[in-house]
């Protein structure tokens, strides 16, 4: 007897077999998640990912497996939320600001978990601090990004002398 997971893919791939996106925008996203409800948004991610067609970054959302992962995703939501600002959009800055604040909390439970190793929870917190310094200025974020990477880099390999 299939799973429901099994189901859920099974439901999904017929999708794509049938409509053939080029990418799964923002439309597609939330047809999906209403074809095939009832499925969790990270299982979505999940499934969308192994199908290997192309996400919009609201439907891709934060990615947390890597600092350049976290980068290019927030990078991407930046960018997002900077064309639905410039077009008085504010539902898409909504689901953008959404799609950080989940993140965080995502985040937030890996680091409550008594499981997770020292080293992670570290990641974690400087990830936490990536997306809480997006939410409280997406402007800025990218150059404060390009700070941040620096000054830690500089901490962790020891300040560099200049050649005065």
């Amino acid at each position: 007897m299939p799973t429901t997971r099994t189901i859920k893919r099974t439901q999904l791939h017929e999708y794509l077999d049938q409509n053939r996106p080029v990418v799964i925008a923002e439309t597609q996203w939330r047809d999906l998640l209403e074809r095939l409800a009832p499925i969790s948004e990270s299982y979505l991610r999940r499934l969308l990912r192994s199908s290997g067609v192309p996400l919009s970054p609201l439907a891709k959302g934060v990615r947390q497996d890597s600092f350049e992962e976290l980068e290019r995703t927030l990078l991407a939501i930046d960018r997002e939320y900077a064309q639905a600002w410039a077009a008085g959009d504010r539902e898409r800055r909504r689901a953008c600001r959404r799609l950080v604040m989940l993140a965080k909390d995502h985040a937030r439970w890996a680091l409550r978990n008594p499981k997770t190793s020292p080293e992670k929870k570290a990641e974690k917190e400087e990830m936490i601090l990536w997306m809480l310094t997006w939410l409280e200025n997406p402007g800025a974020f990218a150059a404060w990004l390009a700070l941040r990477k620096n000054a830690v880099r500089i901490e962790i390999c020891g300040p560099k002398l200049s050649n005065y």
